[in-house]
């Protein structure tokens, strides 16, 4: 069941969809509080324009095969998921009736830990990759902006509980990033839901 009517972005060349409050205020504090202590984050090092440094943020990959994920020299290696990472999978899956086989959760300890302008069309995704990302926690800025007509950007705030749906040829034609805030803000949990066959 959707708490909230659907946002579609109505972007050019994309399919992007905000359904805010898609888990309850008290799901999302329960799954915050068990994912951010069950899982076992990682710090990788990431290669970006040949220069390598310190993720900014902790990171762990789930899946139910043995498919790896890789992404700016990094090969993440999948473990099974937990019981509440099934859980959240399963909900995701029933309404929007779409199956995931993989999940990068993506821990932003502070303001600075960020995500830079990226796509999430790495080839194991396959033509069209299918994003379903959820957000627990603190409410970060999600910004967009189109590979090539400058003109067209956008950002929203990606809220505690909320589902953002990436789908169609969005990774073809647009970026996506989380930055960097000087605001105080608190620890925000990021499950996105991947098909990797």
């Amino acid at each position: 069941m959707l708490f909230k009517t659907p946002i579609n972005l109505n972007l050019d060349n994309a399919e992007v969809v905000y359904y805010p409050n898609f888990f309850n205020e008290n799901e999302a504090q329960n799954y915050f509080e068990s994912l951010l202590h069950k899982i076992k984050w990682q710090q990788d090092d990431i290669t970006v324009f040949g220069k390598t440094y310190p993720q900014p943020r902790l990171t762990a990959f789930f899946s139910n095969n043995i498919e790896t994920y890789k992404y700016s020299n990094i090969i993440m290696h999948p473990i099974p998921f937990n019981a509440e990472l099934d859980a959240i999978k399963k909900k995701i899956e029933s309404g929007l009736h779409i199956e995931f086989t993989s999940c990068l959760a993506n821990l932003y300890r502070t303001g600075q830990d960020s995500n830079g302008w990226h796509a999430d069309d790495e080839k194991e995704l396959g033509e069209n990759p299918i994003i379903a990302s959820v957000s627990f926690g603190a409410s970060r800025v999600f910004q967009l902006k189109h590979k090539h007509d400058k003109a067209l950007k956008t950002k929203l705030l990606l809220e505690d509980g909320s589902l953002l749906l990436m789908s169609g040829e969005t990774q073809k034609n647009w970026l996506h990033q989380i930055p960097k805030t000087k605001k105080i803000i608190g620890k925000r949990i990021n499950l996105t839901f991947r098909i990797i066959a």
